[in-house]
């Protein structure tokens, strides 16, 4: 090898042995510095991670104090829960000095549920975070609520809460200073907490016997009357059957938000609809077993149009002298009295619950015989319905279903589907989509009743068949804040009640003009949800004992041919009466189910322990409800045997 190579590579590797040794002559610092740099990366916010190890050591600094926070919680929640749906301050101190028994039962329930969820999350101050956020959420609402339409919460309004969105759109919803306190004072109380940082500890086994512990006597408390019944005894829980909404009121003011929600919860449970033990279809058959008029033949094969209209929250305030409501305002609804006939139904609900009355309306049958439940709708097994839309369909009409809101709305269009309607047409304004082929206007929040009324006229001149149609409108919902003055509540409603008879005289004197047999039927669903402590239902003085004529719906019969309105009862009937009276003026033919209906017409016209809680079941009527919209349906249906034959 030349002389040269050999020495350039010597050089080569004395200059790497060089480096080499600079490289590593602090190997210690370079460790620490690597060290360093590497714990610099882990912690991301070096504040928060000295305040977290502060809150850590205060766990076992502060250990005395801390025990004393999760004692004292359910004491400030359950009292601030209180407070903050309490329409005054005052009312809430005379609630724990005057029902002081209540008081203690709504903290010792407060404190189940505390345990609970410690026993689940171990930190203290996340169970006060997920606990308080609940019972805020849920006295606000109640506070709501109340302020809306005068009902109190109860749990059963959980099942809408997927609607929560529609449901705000009916609310009068105000953030006041005092409940921003509240909301202040809870706020405080959970950083007190999470600053000193409570928990337990635990093994799991002791934590899982803490959460049965609390769960079981909450349960017992629904489910079990030998529990329930001496627990609201000794603590002198008002346990008044609670038949209407004012009574329901009442309760509540014994009873205050907790004890009442739980209270309420034990009263629907036990009033869940089952089965009765004879159900059979032997049993159905000997009810069905009676003669039946077969003569009818749509007077001769002439099948008039039949439109149902249950109009949103209308309802006649002249019933009460001492409001001396004006005449103007339902001027054209006395003009279709006189023009045709007008009467008395029963409704089954009063400012809420529009599916209780539709219900009744599209089945023919008592809500009372599914145990009067809020939204009956849901009771029903998910299968064809035997509805009035049925028999229609089956007589030759065209069915059509209209109501000018959310199809989603009470999972209207997923079970009414159901019920026999060929055409569903709903009207959207969250998602701005429609099913209405006529312009659609608004008055107030909602669509406009003219808008309904365009459309029927549009059905009956586009179909070549007669139509049977049932619509349930919108327009006059709450809220009543839109007229020239916001806050004259009852003034508003008037208005948007005369707007509604404008827009009936135009309907009417349309299908004046229009060739075809027409038959109408209005009335209103129920009573309008009017403010709570304020409203006129206050100023009437109306209770629990008294409060009968908000459940007494004026109607009226209209036709623009010669319809035999002899069939319409003199006296008062309950709204699931009122189809088998349309079936009669129209000759409607009968099967022996009909047939039973209409002797029940006559024996028990009013069926309704919302009016007249005096007013004994009737297990006929009650198992035969039963049957066709939960159970077999052994009873004659409407629908086609191979649709039957699917069913589940």
């Amino acid at each position: 090898m030349p002389k040269k190579s050999i020495v350039s590579t010597r050089k080569n590797e004395i200059k790497k042995d060089e480096t080499l040794i600079k490289d590593s002559a602090d190997p210690i610092e370079a460790a620490l510095e690597s060290v360093e740099t590497k714990e610099n990366k882990k912690i991301r916010f070096p504040k928060l991670h000295k305040f977290n190890e502060k809150r850590e050591r205060n766990t076992e600094k502060y250990k005395k104090f801390n025990t004393f926070l999760m004692i004292i919680f359910p004491v400030f929640i359950c009292c601030m829960a209180e407070i903050t749906q309490s329409k005054s301050l005052s009312s809430c101190l005379n609630f724990f000095t005057g029902r002081p028994t209540v008081f203690v039962f709504g903290i010792l329930l407060t404190a189940l549920v505390f345990v609970f969820l410690l026993s689940i999350l171990k930190k203290g101050w996340i169970a006060m975070l997920v606990h308080s956020f609940i019972f805020t959420a849920l006295s606000t609402t109640e506070l709501f609520k109340y302020g809306t339409n005068g009902n109190h919460l109860i749990l059963s309004d959980m099942k809408l809460v997927k609607s929560v969105k529609s449901l705000t759109s009916f609310a009068y919803i105000k953030i006041t200073p005092r409940l921003i306190i509240c909301y202040l004072i809870v706020i405080a109380f959970l950083l007190i907490a999470m600053y000193f940082n409570p928990k337990i500890k635990a093994s799991p086994l002791k934590r899982v016997t803490a959460s049965c512990a609390c769960v079981l006597p909450v349960t017992a408390m629904i489910v079990l009357p030998s529990f329930y019944k001496p627990v609201y005894r000794t603590f002198k829980l008002d346990t008044t059957d609670a038949t209407n909404t004012f009574k329901l009121n009442e309760k509540f003011e014994n009873n205050h938000f907790l004890a009442f929600l739980i209270q309420t919860a034990t009263e629907s449970y036990s009033n869940r609809l089952v089965v009765p033990e004879d159900y059979s279809e032997e049993y159905i058959q000997e009810i069905m077993d009676i003669p039946v008029d077969t003569n009818e033949d749509f007077n001769g094969g002439k099948k008039p149009n039949v439109i149902v209209v249950m109009s949103e929250s209308y309802a006649d305030f002249r019933a009460f002298d001492q409001l001396d409501i004006d005449k103007k305002y339902y001027k054209y609804f006395d003009r279709a009295i006189s023009e045709g006939q007008g009467g008395i139904a029963i409704t089954p609900t009063y400012a809420s619950w529009t599916v209780r009355s539709e219900f009744e309306l599209l089945f023919g049958l008592p809500v009372r015989g599914l145990n009067t439940p809020n939204m009956p709708q849901r009771e029903l097994a998910d299968r064809e319905q035997p509805a009035l839309a049925q028999y229609y369909k089956s007589w030759g009409y065209e069915t059509i279903y209209v109501h000018p809101f959310q199809s989603g709305f009470y999972s209207r269009a997923k079970i009414y589907g159901h019920f026999g309607f060929e055409k569903m047409i709903y009207h959207d304004d969250y998602s701005h989509t429609t099913d209405f082929t006529v312009p659609v206007e608004h008055f107030g929040t909602y669509v406009d009743d003219s808008t309904v009324f365009d459309q029927i006229i549009y059905e009956i001149k586009n179909s070549d068949k007669p139509i049977y149609l049932h619509t349930t409108t919108m327009q006059n919902h709450q809220p009543y804040n839109q007229g020239d003055d916001p806050d004259d509540e009852f003034g508003n409603y008037l208005t948007w009640i005369e707007h509604t008879n404008q827009g009936l005289k135009k309907f009417l004197d349309e299908l004046k003009e229009i060739d075809e047999p027409t038959l109408v039927f209005f009335v209103g669903d129920h009573f309008p949800s009017l403010r709570g402590e304020t409203s006129v239902y206050n100023q009437l003085g109306l209770t629990g004992e008294n409060c009968s004529p908000l459940y007494q719906q004026k109607y009226f019969f209209w036709s623009n041919y010669n319809a035999d309105f002899s069939y319409i009862p003199k006296n008062e009937t309950s709204f699931f009466y009122i189809p088998y009276i349309i079936l009669n003026i129209i000759d409607a033919p009968r099967d022996a189910f009909i047939e039973k209906m209409n002797n029940y017409m006559n024996e028990l016209p009013v069926y309704s322990s919302e009016y007249n809680s005096e007013i004994p079941k009737n297990d006929e009527l009650d198992i035969l409800t039963i049957d066709r919209v939960v159970m077999e349906e052994f009873s004659p249906s409407p629908i086609p045997e191979e649709e039957l034959s699917t069913h589940n």
